[in-house]
């Protein structure tokens, strides 16, 4: 059996020729099952998990031209985060004349599973999807739809199809130099617990232990974050290890809750404790002190995304498929 390409699909053809019925067969066993002989139905099933085949929901008769929509997969519509990127992923499509649909997975992987197939089968002209898609269900429904996808705001090996993102690995050690290089040497972590945030942590540790630093469990917050996990975070952090006189934060909201609490404990910013965010969002920049983050450029990400899908969705080539745009340190006051 082939596997297709991104621009050709599994059909209900290729489920009914695999099953040996007609496609109106495939069609009413996917709709009407208990309308079917139980050994047709058998085959239809077992052709429709050989080829990862999703039913297109939106499919008609009178149906001639593309949907001209493009669904973009978050983790979290809290916070502001993504939303530098998803705004300009918006206005991007808007201007080449397609809408975005905006679907939440929640950090959780069987609903990220979940809305990958409820998306698929609403057949959008593209799927942007923040992250890697992890799941072997997913991944294969994906490359079955034919339908073109861009994962974002990370970097792999072995993308789905197109990728825009950047190293998470690289900013963990990134920041350690940072802060070593500041004579900082008990360094630790108040970090969401997701599967990027995990990355850096790791990659953290690993650059901590290079360095012959002393490892410094972090203080683990759940996602989304806000201020108030991030002053909780550090809280716990120094009363387990008061020793600790830099912090690096999953987010910029993590990082400004930080900064309130060592306010709260009697400590000066940053010649106590210097703190560095993540996402140089609009507020780092008018904190007190002005935070020191990492920058990721969320306008580029969306640009890039939606140049790409909207490429492929018209039948274009996109080269290169896979952009690591990077990241930079943005130094300011609060360390």
């Amino acid at each position: 059996m082939s596997i297709p390409t991104a621009n050709k699909p599994f059909t209900i053809q290729d489920v009914a020729r695999i099953a040996g019925v007609s496609a109106m067969t495939v069609s009413r066993a996917l709709n009407t099952p208990q309308k079917v002989a139980p050994d047709t139905l058998a085959r239809v099933q077992q052709a429709v998990a050989q080829t990862h085949f999703v039913p297109n929901a939106m499919a008609s008769g009178l149906r001639r031209s593309r949907a001209r929509l493009v669904a973009a997969l978050l983790p979290t519509l809290v916070g502001p985060v993504f939303q530098e990127m998803v705004e300009a992923l918006d206005r991007s499509l808007h201007d080449r004349g397609y809408q975005l649909m905006i679907g939440q997975s929640g950090y959780d992987q069987a609903r990220e599973d979940d809305l990958l197939r409820a998306t698929i089968q609403r057949r959008p002209d593209g799927i942007v999807v923040t992250g890697v898609v992890r799941s072997e269900e997913g991944r294969r429904a994906l490359r079955a739809s034919g339908i073109p996808v861009v994962e974002t705001w990370e970097l792999t090996a072995t993308p789905v199809d197109m990728l825009v993102g950047f190293s998470h690995a690289q900013i963990g050690a990134a920041v350690v130099d940072y802060l070593h290089q500041r004579g900082h040497r008990h360094i630790a972590m108040v970090s969401a617990d997701d599967q990027r945030a995990l990355t850096r942590i790791e990659a953290f540790d690993a650059q901590v232990a290079s360095l012959g630093l002393s490892r410094i469990a972090p203080a683990f917050t759940r996602p989304p974050s806000t201020m108030g996990s991030g002053r909780q975070g550090l809280r716990e952090l120094l009363a387990r290890n008061p020793e600790v006189t830099a912090v690096f934060c999953s987010s910029d909201m993590l990082a400004l809750g930080a900064s309130i609490e060592a306010r709260e404990l009697g400590l000066q910013v940053p010649a106590q404790l210097a703190i560095v965010g993540l996402g140089d969002q609009g507020v780092a920049a008018d904190a007190s002190p002005p935070l020191t983050t990492v920058r990721i450029d969320g306008t580029q990400i969306g640009r890039l995304a939606a140049d790409m899908v909207v490429a492929r969705a018209e039948g274009g080539s996109v080269s290169p498929s896979v952009v690591d745009l990077g990241f930079s340190i943005i130094q300011r006051q609060s360390s």
